[in-house]
């Protein structure tokens, strides 16, 4: 009889209920037992009574602040601290300090950004276990839902003329809920990159479900409109699951290069000029699904000849041990590659297979050196 996995508890400290909400739904994806704490003395009652083994901890609370709270927690808890901050420049200074917290991170975070951080912490002191031995129910579901996620990934090759369109992807063996989709229009090229929280078929089909309503509003001319209208629908499918869906969806003109895109969530695409800098396209808002009327606002950007969108998935950041060793690497190898296809494969090679605890995903969109502006 295979033995159930150890049970692991968090708690959460944060006065903003909203944030506090999504930080409970990202934990309980990583299964967790969530416990909420809307200030610092209940948040410290709340780590000796359930012996959390990890702490969210909000630095800006109504009684007493997080390093105070972090302090008390030191004296009879050795659980992982994780600081959050609404202040980039904090962070600096805490770094300096001796608060007793294991990391830290900036408000407004990426979903992705938090689960890889804490599993970089637990991954410090993880043991490899004995191998459980194998549930044949439990894998004919996951057989079946490799089947649905590898349908969803697009058929046809994208013929764009002055780019090169690439895209690629490799299951882990729990099957999680990533995809990408793309199809060419009048002007030049739809493109969704997404990933549903959770794992087996039940993300499997909420990411079937995501693909066909993103196709559904592909004629709506603005793309904030048919991104809210899609959102809307999506939203009152994932209330029923309980998930939450993490997306970038993007519209290319190809004939001036511009780049219309929203991002929910994703936080993990980058844009990498021929000339400077590569620059991460920061979030517009929380992922579909965590909020009932969100709007996520458009951003644009323009791909001039020789630059590159490189979109990944968060398989690729949990291999790195921050923020911007993972920047600095996929700006290399996007550098580095020949064509779109050899940088998606290099892509896939952070992660290697063998350590690789999630789907690992990459799509590249290279404007050629040579494209006519």
């Amino acid at each position: 009889m295979v033995s159930p996995p150890p049970v692991r508890h968090a708690v959460v400290v944060e006065d903003d209920a909203d944030i506090r909400g999504l930080l409970v739904l990202v934990l309980e994806q990583l299964d967790f037992v969530v416990t909420e704490a809307p200030d610092g003395h209940s948040g410290v009652e709340a780590v000796r009574k359930t012996n959390a083994e990890l702490v969210t901890l909000d630095i800006n609370l109504p009684d007493i602040d997080g390093m105070e709270v972090c302090r008390r927690l030191r004296e009879f808890s050795d659980a992982y601290i994780l600081m959050l901050t609404a202040r980039a420049d904090e962070i600096d200074r805490l770094n300096g300090l001796d608060t007793g917290a294991d990391d830290y991170i900036n408000k407004p975070f990426s979903p992705k950004e938090l689960q890889a951080r804490i599993r970089a912490l637990f991954r410090r002191a993880a043991r490899t276990p004995a191998a459980p031995a194998e549930d044949t129910g439990q894998s004919d579901e996951l057989a079946r839902a490799a089947v649905v996620q590898q349908s969803l990934l697009p058929r046809e090759t994208v013929r764009l003329s002055g780019y090169d369109v690439a895209g690629a992807f490799r299951p882990s063996r729990s099957v999680g809920g990533d995809f990408y989709d793309w199809y060419q229009t009048r002007d030049g090229m739809h493109l969704t990159f997404a990933d549903a929280m959770g794992k087996g078929m039940g993300a499997a089909l909420i990411a079937a479900t995501v693909r066909a309503v993103m196709r559904s509003v592909a004629d709506t001319p603005e793309i904030d409109a048919a991104f809210g209208s899609a959102s809307a629908t999506i939203t009152s499918d994932l209330d029923q699951s309980g998930s939450f869906v993490t997306m970038f969806h993007a519209r290319l003109d190809s004939a001036s290069g511009t780049l219309s895109y929203i991002d929910a969530g994703h936080g993990l695409a980058l844009h990498v000029p021929a000339e400077g800098a590569a620059r991460r396209l920061v979030s517009s808002g929380p992922p579909v699904g965590i909020l009932d009327d969100q709007q996520w606002p458009a951003s644009e950007l323009e791909l001039e000849p020789g630059d590159s969108l490189v979109i990944v998935s968060d398989g690729v950041l949990d291999a790195h041990n921050s923020l911007e060793e993972f920047q600095r690497n996929v700006e290399k190898v996007a550098r580095n590659g020949a064509t779109s296809d050899d940088v998606c494969a290099a892509l896939l090679e952070l992660a290697p297979a063998s350590t690789a605890e999630d789907d690992v995903t990459a799509v590249v969109v290279r404007r050629k050196p040579n494209a006519a502006l």
